[in-house]
């Protein structure tokens, strides 16, 4: 079955809705043995039961329709600065969506703008939604130009009233004016400032600018595969490279000796260090660093490992970082990917020394885009 979006075409983010999900899952499975068959087998793909209405994480840009006089949302074209209105989305939480356009009802009612970049006036750039998939908590993050927030007491009164579900709001300050992003500066105006999800049996804190998964229900079956891959007996030592808030590295603490997680944001650390906290782990730690920098001084100073986990940016990792990887010797190294060719890239330089390529497993991460998520065991000559 196909369905159908109103904006697809405008929009451009779901490259492969004309196709029946079938279709779909046949057509990164091509592309993922076209490009990493060379290396060993490739696995069939895993895809979703129902692969609609998955992202618990939801963003959208607000501006002002100066024709009409009223608020207008929606999302940023696809390769263009263009925002397409839209109230809902086949991929996204549908309780989130009806908070966004909650958020700009309130804005009109309470006569207040979105931000005009060129006019310098108005309040609100965009909202961002978060949903505990486990938990049921709802993190609302309303993005403002300044902190002056007008009538600030009572729009969340007005959104707590139309949506009792949310338990924290959050405003961020971000006067730069990039497009979706987040500013360090954050102000809680109501709850936690937090929500928490369960991923594999444990327990995650999400903040505001968190990396965290956007669809749970895969990346739960991703994480197992990969903990599968690595094959965990409890006399590990763990390298958990660009390790986030920490969610490989807790989960394969259950099951290793002891973990090292490494991650260049500060805010993710401080997480990665609350969720080993709350879940009690005490035989993981983080540093906040370069990983490639770290696993360079590991390797001069004879540190080894038995297990690695990378799980680096679309970009894929770097020559200096796989360098070091291969001089502190590690029995396994377990590659999540969320691109296939940079991966292809750089399981060519680790085959080329001393690994070699013995599992890999696409996962349908993102349904009706191009986008895969694959899962690599490789293991020592």
């Amino acid at each position: 079955m196909i369905m159908e979006c109103k904006v697809n075409k405008k929009c451009g983010g779901c490259q492969l809705l004309d196709m029946s999900y079938e279709e779909q899952l046949q057509y990164k499975q091509r592309r993922l043995e076209a490009l990493l068959s060379r290396f060993c087998k490739v696995e069939k793909i895993i895809g979703m039961d129902n692969p609609y209405h998955y992202r618990n994480k939801v963003q959208s840009a607000f501006f002002y329709d100066y024709k009409r006089k009223k608020n207008a949302s929606g999302v940023f074209q696809s390769g263009s600065g263009k925002i397409i209105q839209n109230d809902s989305c086949l991929l996204e939480n549908r309780t989130a969506d009806r908070i966004v356009k909650t958020v700009r009802e309130l804005l009109d009612s309470f006569k207040l703008r979105a931000y005009d970049e060129r006019k310098d006036v108005g309040f609100l750039r965009h909202t961002l939604v978060r949903v505990g998939f486990s938990t049921g908590e709802i993190m609302v993050v309303l993005v403002t130009a300044k902190p002056a927030f007008p009538s600030k007491n009572n729009f969340i009164k007005a959104l707590i009233k139309a949506h009792p579900e949310i338990t924290t709001v959050i405003q961020n300050v971000n006067p730069d004016g990039i497009p979706l992003t987040l500013s360090s500066r954050n102000i809680t105006l109501y709850g936690r400032g937090y929500i928490e999800d369960t991923l594999c049996g444990m327990k995650f804190r999400i903040s505001p600018d968190s990396f965290y998964q956007v669809n749970p229900v895969q990346c739960e079956r991703l994480y197992n595969k990969a903990m599968d891959f690595a094959n965990l007996t409890g006399n590990e030592t763990v390298f958990d490279a660009y390790c986030g808030t920490g969610t490989i590295g807790l989960i394969a603490s259950k099951s290793a000796k002891q973990v090292l997680g490494v991650e260049l944001n500060k805010s993710a650390v401080k997480d990665a260090v609350s969720n080993a906290k709350a879940n009690g782990a005490e035989n993981i730690y983080f540093l906040c660093g370069d990983a490639g920098e770290i696993i360079e001084d590991m390797a001069k100073e004879g540190e080894k490992f038995d297990v690695t986990f990378l799980d680096p940016p679309r970009a894929g990792s770097t020559a200096r970082f796989l360098n070091s990887l291969i001089k502190i010797k590690p029995e396994k190294i377990v590659y999540v990917s969320c691109n296939p060719e940079t991966l292809a890239r750089d399981l060519e330089y680790l085959t080329d020394k001393r690994y070699k390529a013995t599992k890999i497993q696409g996962v349908d991460m993102f349904p009706h885009t191009k986008h895969i998520e694959t899962v690599v065991q490789l293991s020592k000559r």
